[in-house]
């Protein structure tokens, strides 16, 4: 089928090879390298929201639970709890559109609210946290009902020993709080002690979503330069290459018809121009063979 086309179509069809072969290889190597880079950017999100949560622990500790502490005796108050606070305070960050698909979770191995005890996946999460104290963070996808998830956790130790008041052992704890959570969970914890893990998750499909519209702009940026240079180089192949081609055939077909009145004009110094000057040459050593013949038959005509 090559045979048939001419040379600007042999070239199109070329560089439409390239386009798609070099579109499918990128998309590729884009949609790895995007999704790495859109997982990174929510991870900083995650972490983001994670140190928040932190910091909101550690006031709690630090300043609202030594204010609290009195009247825990005849009343329990949540928000004396740094897991409270935490929830809280993220509750109200979701509001906002950016953290929207955001949950936030402090699973937990042994809660004093069951709300925050840790789902199998969870459970090993922390036991690997505890079994690996140097491991600071982990994160990868997770599969529910609900669908895929992405997720970034970080051990949750007992760094304050204000915890340990309501955490250590039955008779510290506040008679409130007993009362009002039983003396079955959320006990035996010790200081430095990794009980559980931050979890910040996000829907899978965020990360996905996200690479996916910036594989498709840059693709679209490829693919638009690419047409482009595919007209361009047809541009410039048609007047600097088949065009003067097409002159040179006209040409030497009226001088293979015996016209030697028309002439090879050399237009260039690159390879069609030295090409006509080869013509050139042949036009002019057939006019000499011509006129040879010519007198050599006026000759013996005499």
């Amino acid at each position: 089928m090559l045979k048939t086309l001419n040379l600007k179509q042999k070239f199109t069809i070329f560089l439409l090879i390239i386009l798609v072969f070099g579109l499918s290889l990128s998309g590729f190597v884009l949609s790895s390298l995007l999704r790495g880079n859109a997982r990174q950017d929510i991870a900083s999100t995650a972490l983001m929201v994670m140190e928040t949560m932190s910091s909101v622990r550690k006031y709690t500790s630090t300043q609202i639970n030594p204010e609290l502490a009195d009247k825990l005796t005849t009343r329990f108050l949540p928000q004396s709890v740094p897991a409270y606070s935490a929830r809280e305070v993220f509750d109200i960050l979701r509001q906002k559109t950016d953290f929207r698909d955001f949950f936030y979770k402090e699973a937990t191995l042994n809660p004093t609210n069951l709300r925050d005890k840790a789902d199998g996946f969870e459970t090993e999460i922390v036991e690997n946290f505890r079994k690996n104290p140097n491991t600071k963070e982990v994160s990868g996808f997770r599969s529910i009902p609900g669908g895929d998830i992405f997720y970034i956790a970080r051990p949750l130790p007992i760094s304050e020993e204000s915890c340990l008041k309501c955490h250590s052992t039955v008779e510290a704890a506040p008679p409130s709080m007993i009362a009002l959570y039983g003396t079955t969970n959320g006990f035996g914890w010790k200081l430095n002690e990794i009980i559980g893990a931050q979890i910040v998750s996000v829907p899978a499909n965020k990360v996905i979503n996200k690479a996916n519209r910036s594989s498709l702009v840059i693709i679209f940026i490829v693919s638009t330069v690419f047409v482009a240079t595919i007209l361009l180089v047809n541009f410039f192949l048609n007047r600097q290459v088949v065009i003067p081609l097409k002159r040179i055939t006209r040409v030497a077909e009226e001088v293979s018809t015996g016209h030697m009145d028309v002439e090879f004009e050399q237009l260039s110094n690159d390879e069609i121009g030295n090409l006509a000057k080869a013509f050139k040459r042949m036009q002019l050593s057939l006019e000499m063979a011509m006129k040879r013949i010519k007198r050599s038959q006026g000759n013996t005509g005499t």
